[in-house]
């Protein structure tokens, strides 16, 4: 196969707001290098993640919701450490999400996985990193918003299923990152509370909590009820409505903001909360009484084990779990697609497709 020297694809030139997202057709191919795969790019999909480091979110001096400067950005004043892992650079290519082929392979990689159609490890500690470290796809390396992208090989995992790219994008951020804070949580058979639930991680939870036999309490508008019953959760309730106190064993939160003390008063005696994520705010009131009284457990999750992407490929492929696909849209209108997805009117994903 002959691989063309250049390719579309969307640049971040710095954060911002969405102008800052450049439609280009002269971008060159990238080369796999040692230990390496190049993928064709069939899909991927917008998450909070591509917003929030696009405007610089992640910076210690924003202090308000992820829609506080969703379109505008920031001004420069989070560029110092607006991403995951503190400054990016720049140009980046984002998209987190990535289902597509493998057309070409670096030194040291076998030459038999051309070919195979893969679902890339979105979070994960490059090869010879300290234990810690953290690559975010699409933010501390070039992602999939481009017909052609590159990652280490055993972050390319095989899947075999007969969904569509663009249903299969759907899954690697959100439902790794709900995963995650399962695992975190040990869930098990429980009573769970999830917040923001009608989001791509929060419908990620709901389906993957009733895989684990819990209970499904999940917090969303009036209009997503229904649909989030039909994905399993066994109550729905508005996001503002009061919350009884003493009523679930672990609370699955992505929201933070004013009301995250009544997540903890609604925690029993040992229970366990997680965080990844805090669309209504990252700047909460904790009443350390609440803390040591109730003996709770207060969980975050970013970083995952392998074992946690391993397991949700392998949930796929039995068919244990289905993406929820709200929009579909082409690369070059991923600004129009962002715009979409801040609207929030949507329950799950809204898909990038990337090349045929």
């Amino acid at each position: 196969m002959t691989l063309p020297a250049i390719m579309n694809a969307v640049l971040l030139t710095g954060h911002g707001g969405l102008d800052k997202l450049e439609w280009r057709e002269d971008v060159p191919v990238p080369q796999p290098g040692a230990g390496e795969v190049l993928i064709r790019t069939g899909a991927s999909s917008v998450n909070n993640t591509d917003v929030n480091t696009r405007t610089g979110w992640y910076s210690k001096s924003v202090r308000g919701d992820t829609n506080s400067a969703a379109t505008e950005g920031y001004g420069g004043a989070s560029d110092a450490d607006g991403a995951w892992s503190g400054a990016l650079s720049f140009p980046r290519i984002q998209g987190a999400d990535c289902c597509g082929r493998i057309v070409a392979v670096g030194a040291g990689v076998e030459a038999a996985r051309i070919g195979e159609r893969v679902l890339v490890r979105p979070m994960h500690r490059p090869d010879g990193a300290e234990p810690d470290a953290l690559v975010t796809f699409g933010s501390e390396r070039d992602g999939a918003f481009a017909e052609y992208t590159t990652v280490e090989s055993h972050h390319a995992l095989k899947i075999d299923s007969p969904l569509s790219d663009i249903e299969l994008a759907a899954f690697p951020c959100a439902f790794s990152t709900a995963e995650g804070m399962i695992q975190r949580a040990d869930l098990g058979a429980e009573r769970v509370l999830i917040t923001g639930a009608s989001g791509g991680v929060g419908s990620a939870a709901v389906q993957l909590a009733k895989r684990r036999g819990a209970h499904v309490t999940a917090l969303t508008r009036p209009a997503k009820m229904e649909a989030l019953q039909a994905l399993g959760a066994d109550v729905t309730l508005d996001r503002t409505a009061p919350l009884r106190e003493d009523a679930f064993d672990v609370v699955l939160d992505l929201v933070g903001g004013p009301r995250w003390p009544a997540l903890l008063d609604a925690l029993v005696p040992k229970g366990r909360y997680v965080t990844s994520g805090a669309i209504a705010g990252p700047i909460v009131e904790l009443d350390l009484r609440t803390l040591y009284l109730k003996d709770l457990t207060l969980l975050g999750s970013t970083r995952q084990d392998p074992q946690v992407f391993t397991d949700l490929v392998s949930y796929i492929e039995a068919g244990e779990i289905r993406p929820v696909l709200a929009e579909r849209h082409p690369l070059r209108e991923l600004r129009a697609a962002q715009e979409a997805f801040l609207d929030k009117s949507h329950l799950g994903k809204i898909g990038i497709e990337i090349s045929g």
